[in-house]
């Protein structure tokens, strides 16, 4: 029991020590313009440390121990525990040992994703597979020393189908059209094709990789469940405006994506309405379910949670929309980003508070 503790200590501290230094790295770059992706240089390299901490390191790590706990193997802790020591490693300014502990990570992730497959083989479990595939090629390709044009897209990529995959699971029993399925499966392979084309073919693969983040954006609006738990109560409805609003930011992220190839300034939109927009609000509309499952942390749900999501939205807003037109309204929009993030994570941590004094004052009462 003991042990246990200390490694959700250990997990955590890592995880939380990627998500410092990643906000701290964005912030760093606060009045610096975001490089042209075919010109990555210092700049490019302090953009490219920033994402491997906020996606290898974090959301990398994250997924990793509820991989982990899933299929109860001690040995897939290992991926966890190289992406999270390999973040460390590229904050305290060790690139190339961070970089391979990263690859190592992906290879260990890869592994527990076959097993995955293996126990049981479904369109989802494959798309984990895929996307933990993709996480390789783009840790690999970041060890290799190439820039952000090549590596970024298959970062995405990882997240991208990994969210996808999740929610093709929980909308398996949900009634579709057999083509349905089949688009999906053409919208992910020109992602594929898109993120590899990224790297020999900037133009013609930032436009494929745009196209499919729009596509797959009308995919889940279209079919996903939150269109129905929408009009639900409580914490399904929660899920179902966070899963919503970040299918929005998925469409603006592509339209970006796309844009940005053709060598318009939208590569600031496009990373972030991808990663802020898109992923984290996955991320906080699957932590009150996931939390308790992973973490053994019990959460007291509450229309409070709604005010962290309303202050990303609100942050990307001021960031992506009205900092194009104004460098202080940008830089401003960056900080509320961080602040917005902190605040959902204070507001977990209050949940959690709320829940154990609950109960223990109903365990007082029956006492």
């Amino acid at each position: 029991m003991r042990g246990r503790v200390l490694a959700r200590a250990l997990f955590g501290a890592l995880a939380g020590a990627s998500l410092v230094g990643g906000i701290a790295g964005g912030l760093w770059r606060l009045g610096v313009a975001v490089p042209d992706p075919l010109s990555f240089a210092a700049a490019g390299q302090l953009l490219l440390a920033h994402g491997a901490l906020m996606i290898c390191g974090f959301l990398g790590t994250v997924i990793g121990i509820e991989r982990a706990v899933a299929v109860k193997h001690r040995w897939a802790f290992a991926a966890p525990l190289a992406s999270g020591t390999g973040a460390l490693c590229l904050a305290f300014g060790q690139q190339a040992a961070g970089a391979w502990l990263g690859v190592a990570a992906a290879v260990f992730f890869l592994g527990v994703s076959a097993l995955v497959v293996c126990r049981q083989r479904a369109a989802h479990t494959l798309l984990l597979a895929a996307g933990a595939a993709a996480w390789m090629v783009g840790n690999l390709l970041f060890a290799l020393g190439r820039d952000g044009g090549a590596v970024f897209p298959w970062w995405f990529a990882f997240l991208v189908m990994t969210i996808a995959a999740e929610r093709l699971e929980m909308t398996r029993l949900m009634r579709r059209r057999p083509a349905a399925s089949l688009t999906l499966q053409a919208v992910l392979a020109l992602l594929l094709a898109g993120a590899a084309w990224s790297g020999t073919a900037p133009r013609a693969g930032g436009l494929a990789y745009g196209t499919a983040l729009v596509l797959l954006a009308a995919w889940l609006a279209m079919f996903d469940i939150a269109r129905r738990t929408v009009s639900t109560h409580g914490i399904s409805r929660y899920m179902a405006v966070c899963l919503l609003g970040g299918y929005a930011w998925l469409g603006v992220a592509g339209a970006a994506w796309a844009a940005a190839a053709l060598g318009g300034p939208t590569r600031d939109i496009a990373l972030h309405a991808l990663g802020l927009g898109f992923v984290v609000s996955m991320v906080m509309g699957h932590a009150p379910v996931v939390l308790p499952a992973v973490a053994g942390i019990k959460l007291r749900f509450g229309a409070f949670f709604y005010l962290p999501l309303a202050a990303l939205h609100l942050s990307l807003v001021v960031r992506l929309m009205l900092g194009s037109f104004s460098d202080p309204l940008r830089a401003a929009g960056a900080w509320l980003n961080a602040a917005a993030i902190v605040f959902f994570a204070v507001t977990v941590a209050g949940a959690a508070v709320a829940w154990r004094i609950q109960h223990g004052a109903e365990g007082a009462r029956k006492a």
